[in-house]
């Protein structure tokens, strides 16, 4: 708290290592709203950002606890309000529209009923259907200048109390955020400019932003400004241009002279749209760009038309290639206006110019015009960004090497170029997460300058950490995932035999990770040819991770009943995956964790290399450096999974030799390095099981609360009396 204040006092960034389950959001939570209420006029809101909708259901409620005890200790509830927002699809109460299952369909329909044109078609034909809780909402929910009362929603209690009022909730959290004391939702609202333009741009500057699990907020800055094109969505892309035509046709004249009007008169249509009309944002623009008048040549409806047809046959071309081609955005720039005549200025108006369009065709279905607006978004982010951004066309996929199927990669290299607004913008960053380390390299990555950099221990009442390094088998071949010895049938003999042995004496849960699928795939084949995976089912059940979301759900629902039941189970996951990023093993269900073998990227990646170059020349990052960094920070995230509370214990295993080696051991969160004594780092597969005997054994002893209190647990007087011997900062 000490460190967070200080970051607070002086209105700048921080950086926090902090262990998981040990009370980071709380803690966060506590000092922030204190903070808030100490000084209204310096801080006015909490932006708190996490990734899943599970990780917002659980920080909603550390903060209702929270606001329960201020209720509590004041006698009265205070004028405060914390408000979650999420996707339509988790947030629609709509008898008909809420029963479908991807969120795009989810999407549309909403835009059916709720689209301004829609509507008012409604007034002349009430026989055209309207969302009745939009409707609710706009006659009665915008009239109050607060329309929901002080306390703490999460998603069901917005949606309960949407019910109860039959007002929208989405829309309702939408009108609430502004005047909301805490917001919480996913990172995108504020890194993807896309979405960032229609939710958070209003959001007031004194306010401190929390991004919760950053360990991965590079990448994510990263995709969010990349874009994906190939062949199938150039066709789709030509598709939507004839259906553009055809509905041209039957539009009056009348309405596409009204719009060109508007361009004419430099007017932007899309300060000029409702908020239910736009459903498909554009990149962000730089402010200069949007003062400026359209260009003339895309002005006229068959002009711009025939523009993106021209552009589509271009990048046809473009993907017609059998080697590799990489390039940067100023040499495409040079090739299409050689090529076919394009100037740079009509491509940086492309999205805007789509988007006014379709609303002026009063278009319902505009999920179907998404592979258009993917061309027409590149079209404008080739055009405005100059650096930071490559351009890779390869003439395969890297999941199928032996089919042809040519993409075009636009790749953003620059985190900074999606993250650099949220620090030049609010006053305070703060980036937390179980396993930050090294920390220094994130301000290098995102390009700020931090107050503080700290990471944190854990308290412990007894060592419930049991951190391990496997570098030998029983044979003393020693063990490790590096690629030339992938296939050395003795090395994933001994990590089979492993598992064996750790099947046969830990209780309960295993979760074991992979650096790869392709490598998880060639190494269970083995162990099946070998009889390995029918003596791991002799201890317990095993399920496997799979790319289908359906067969994930599936297998981790049977591992907790296996679990619960008693039968004990084994689970084979991958580092990156959605196992090791959001699912959490509490208790029983992760006694033991597994990382066979360190996860590197894969290194051939022709993306990968061109931001590895990027990073050398523009950070001075070196690639050995970024390459270790990443997979450790993954290595960590993945074993981080057996301990989740000081009242839970787990064994993490390591299973490779160069995790024995200081280089990576010195990379592992400060939690984990306490634990991981020298003696530990390099030990053979039955050494590592008598000390995992030795460790159950130690924490089967009975534990209470009581044994905590002056350990890892405070009472109010201990804390007290430690403020009055000044151990602790006022």
């Amino acid at each position: 708290m000490v460190e967070l204040k200080k970051s607070l006092d002086a209105k700048g960034h921080c950086v926090l290592e902090m262990p998981s389950g040990t009370g980071k959001t709380i803690t966060l939570l506590s000092l922030i709203v204190a903070y808030m209420k100490a000084h209204p006029s310096d801080l006015e809101k909490l932006i708190y950002c996490s990734r899943t909708v599970q990780e917002i259901t659980k920080t909603l409620q550390e903060l209702r606890v929270l606001i329960d005890y201020y209720t509590l200790v004041d006698g009265r509830a205070p004028n405060f309000l914390g408000l979650a927002l999420s996707a339509r699809k988790n947030l629609c109460i709509h008898p008909e529209v809420s029963q479908a299952e991807e969120g795009k369909e989810v999407d549309s329909r909403c835009h059916k009923l709720t689209a301004s044109f829609m509507r008012e078609k409604h007034t002349h034909d009430p026989s055209i259907p309207v969302c009745s809780f939009y409707e609710e909402f706009e006659i009665k929910g915008r009239k109050e200048f607060s329309p929901i009362p002080s306390g703490v929603y999460d998603l069901d209690s917005l949606k309960t109390f949407g019910r109860n009022k039959g007002w929208c909730p989405y829309y309702l959290a939408r009108y609430a955020l502004e005047r909301a004391n805490v917001v919480v939702f996913n990172y995108s609202y504020l890194l993807d400019p896309k979405i960032a333009e229609m939710v958070s741009k209003d959001f007031t500057k004194k306010a401190a932003v929390v991004f919760d699990e950053a360990h991965n907020i590079d990448s994510v800055c990263i995709e969010a400004m990349s874009i994906n094109i190939s062949r199938k969505t150039l066709d789709k892309g030509q598709a939507n241009l004839d259906s553009l035509v055809q509905h041209i046709r039957d539009v009056s004249e009348e309405q596409l002279r009204e719009e060109y009007t508007r361009l004419l008169e430099h007017l932007r249509q899309t300060k000029k749209a409702r908020e239910t009309d736009i459903c498909m944002a554009n990149p962000v623009l730089p402010d200069e760009l949007l003062q400026e008048a359209m260009p003339g040549s895309i002005r006229k409806v068959e002009h711009f038309i025939g523009f993106m047809r021209r552009v589509i046959e271009y990048l046809k071309t473009r993907l017609a290639v059998q080697h590799v081609k990489a390039e940067s955005p100023t040499c495409f720039l040079q090739d299409i206006s050689q090529t076919v005549c394009i100037d740079r200025k009509p491509l940086r108006f492309c999205s805007e110019r789509l988007q006014s369009l379709l609303l002026s065709l009063e278009l319902v279905d505009l999920s179907d015009f998404s592979p258009l607006s993917l061309v027409a978004n590149f079209a404008t982010l080739v055009s405005t960004y100059t650096s930071g951004f490559n351009i890779i066309i390869e003439p395969f996929d890297e999941r199928a090497p032996t089919i042809y199927n040519p993409i075009l990669h636009f790749s953003c290299m620059d985190a900074t170029i999606a993250c650099k607004p949220i620090f030049r913008r609010f006053q305070s960053v703060i980036l937390t997460s179980g396993t930050l380390s090294p920390l220094e390299m994130y301000p290098r990555l995102l390009d700020f300058q931090p107050v503080t950099l700290n990471s944190f221990s854990i308290t412990l009442s007894r060592p419930c950490i049991c951190p391990l390094v496997v570098g030998r088998g029983n044979d003393q071949v020693a063990i490790t995932s590096k690629f030339e010895a992938r296939a050395d049938a003795a090395v994933v003999r001994n990590y089979g035999n492993l598992l064996v042995d750790m099947s046969a004496v830990v209780p309960d849960g295993i979760a074991c990770f992979f650096p790869s699928y392709e490598y998880m795939e060639s190494v269970v084949t083995s162990w099946v040819d070998h009889g390995i995976m029918s003596k791991v089912q002799r201890n317990k059940l095993i399920f496997i991770e799979t790319r289908d979301r359906g067969e994930i759900s599936m297998a981790l629902h049977n591992y907790f009943k296996a679990c619960d039941n008693g039968r004990g189970a084994v689970l084979l996951g991958i580092a990156r995956g959605k196992v090791s990023e959001g699912v959490d093993f509490v208790h029983h269900y992760g006694r033991a964790v597994i990382m066979f073998g360190i996860p590197y990227v894969y290194t051939q990646s022709r993306i990968l290399k061109a931001r590895l170059e990027y990073l050398r020349d523009n950070f001075q990052i070196r690639e050995n450096d970024f390459l270790t960094f990443d997979a450790m920070r993954q290595a960590a995230q993945c074993v981080g999974r057996a301990l989740r509370g000081k009242t839970d214990y787990g064994i993490m295993i390591f299973a490779d030799k160069r995790f024995g080696r200081h280089d990576k051991r010195s990379k592992l969160p400060k939690w984990i390095q306490e634990h991981l004594k020298e003696s530990l780092c390099n030990l053979s597969t039955e050494e590592a099981v008598q000390y995992c005997k030795r460790f159950l054994r130690e924490m089967a002893q009975p534990s209470s609360l009581e044994d905590q209190v002056g350990l890892s647990v405070l009472t109010e007087e201990q804390v007290l009396s430690k403020e009055k011997s000044r151990q602790f900062p006022k």
